[in-house]
């Protein structure tokens, strides 16, 4: 009895100190985000002074005024906003469907071009940037919303997520629905996408966050002010000697600009937890 007891204790004991390495990993990560927040507070000829005044008073919203008085930060966010949905759309529906049809359905050369498409995982983004760009000019898509949402489309990682996650739902539920006569589409969408929800809300989170904060193929696309995405078009506003000239009004418009990937994540973390436990089990 006293051992069974005594490895009570000491399991307690493990799980505490795990919940306090957890916790202070959890301080050292969020430290840079309480930085960033204080900094946007405080009056930048205060900061050209000294940055360590951010954690003494007083302090000052004059910088959120600023951001919502008179920048671009609203235009571009806009932007944003737009080319990560769409591209969050775009990327749900293709993998979707694609993730379907390589799990449910036989068709000549279908495990050759599944391969195909896994071997685009291999390839970095970077490795087709100029050709990308020229075929880009030539359609003349440059400064436009499809010439920064098009490229997102393809994801490899979005057709191989679906196809496994339809893989796992028992064909038992394909052959009921056909002997109720229904189409393969009629199941496709009233059966089996419902039960991918999770699924789809983990890669629709990834692929939102991703887009939000793109900046290599919006700095090469977009060259107009106007169609500047937020992460450009705040890296436009920055000098040689930003830490020196409104680097609170710049902390202002980072937090202003992290606002939405927060509440994206906080909405679905639910059926992320849901579909990282669901894989775990399996």
């Amino acid at each position: 009895m006293s051992g069974t007891s005594s490895g009570i204790v000491g399991k307690s004991f493990g799980d505490r100190i795990i919940l306090l390495a957890v916790v202070a990993a959890g301080l050292i990560m969020v430290l840079p985000i309480l930085w960033v927040v204080g900094l946007s507070f405080k009056l930048n000829a205060e900061l050209k002074l000294d940055t360590n005044s951010v954690f003494h008073v007083p302090y000052t919203i004059k910088n959120y005024a600023d951001v919502f008085g008179g920048s671009n930060v609203f235009r571009w966010f806009l932007n944003s906003l737009i080319v990560s949905s769409g591209m969050t759309l775009g990327v749900l529906i293709l993998s979707s469907l694609a993730g379907y049809g390589f799990a449910r359905l036989r068709f000549p050369g279908r495990d050759i071009l599944f391969v195909i498409v896994l071997f685009g995982l291999a390839v970095p983004e970077q490795a087709v940037i100029v050709a990308r760009h020229q075929i880009f000019s030539m359609f003349r898509l440059h400064n436009t919303y499809p010439g920064l949402i098009l490229p997102g489309l393809a994801a490899p990682f979005g057709v191989f997520l679906m196809t496994q996650y339809f893989r796992e739902i028992p064909k038992e539920l394909d052959e009921a629905a056909l002997l109720d006569n229904a189409s393969r589409f009629r199941i496709f969408w009233k059966v089996l996408l419902p039960l991918t929800i999770p699924a789809q809300a983990t890669l629709g989170v990834f692929t939102f966050l991703g887009a939000w904060n793109d900046y290599l193929w919006p700095l090469i696309s977009a060259t107009k002010k106007d169609m500047y995405t937020i992460t450009t078009g705040i890296a436009s506003m920055q000098m040689n000697f930003a830490q020196t000239e409104g680097l609170g009004f710049l902390m202002a418009q980072a937090v202003f600009a992290g606002l939405p990937t927060l509440a994206v994540y906080l909405f679905f973390q639910k059926y992320i937890v849901t579909a990282v436990s669901g894989y775990a089990v399996r």
